[in-house]
């Protein structure tokens, strides 16, 4: 299966996919962390996405991780600035874009936020815990032609880890990682269908 993982720079889901025997690429404007540039298409999206339509390129599978700075509840206190300036527009924007997909199997990534009531309710919520982690947090994902993840190792010691990081410039890089339980998951359950 060709798969491609938009805006994923640590190459979590990628590796996870390839392990798998997919043909599986990462994509972001970073470059990659995961160790593997050679699985990774660094570029903007939405030009990218328009050079593969017009040569008429396409994906069995995409799954979509769009930048929740400026959609997610936890940051709440900053959507008033967000609105007003067109940030937080441009951000539903991009991430609306995915949902339209020309693609049979579609994933689309973020925390609890505003596109629960902007787009849709997600279709579902799952946790690290669900997935061999001892940590919350909470990750919505809205799902075309996929079925939920089942979890896989549900286990206690159950922390919030992630939210507890103090400033600093890693700090939403490190935040937005994909834990490995999850990846591994997604991979082997929506790598079969």
């Amino acid at each position: 299966m060709k798969v491609l993982v938009a805006c994923e720079e640590s190459q979590a889901v990628t590796k996870a996919f390839r392990a798998r025997g997919h043909e599986a690429y990462s994509c972001d404007i970073l470059p990659c962390s995961g160790g593997h540039p050679e699985w990774h298409i660094q570029g903007e999206i939405r030009e990218l996405f328009i050079l593969w339509y017009s040569y008429k390129i396409t994906w069995d599978m995409v799954i979509a991780f769009p930048p929740c700075t400026d959609l997610a509840v936890s940051g709440a206190r900053w959507f008033k600035e967000k609105r007003a300036d067109g940030r937080q527009q441009k951000s539903i924007e991009f991430f609306m874009m995915f949902t339209a997909l020309d693609c049979p199997k579609v994933a689309i990534e973020n925390p609890i936020g505003i596109m629960s009531s902007h787009y849709r309710k997600p279709d579902q919520i799952v946790q690290p815990w669900m997935f061999g982690h001892g940590e919350t947090k909470a990750t919505c994902f809205w799902l075309k032609g996929l079925p939920k993840l089942e979890p896989t190792n549900i286990v206690e010691g159950r922390e919030q880890r992630v939210w507890k990081m103090g400033p600093s410039p890693e700090r939403a890089k490190l935040r937005s990682k994909t834990f490995p339980g999850i990846a591994a998951a997604m991979a082997e359950q929506w790598g079969s269908e």
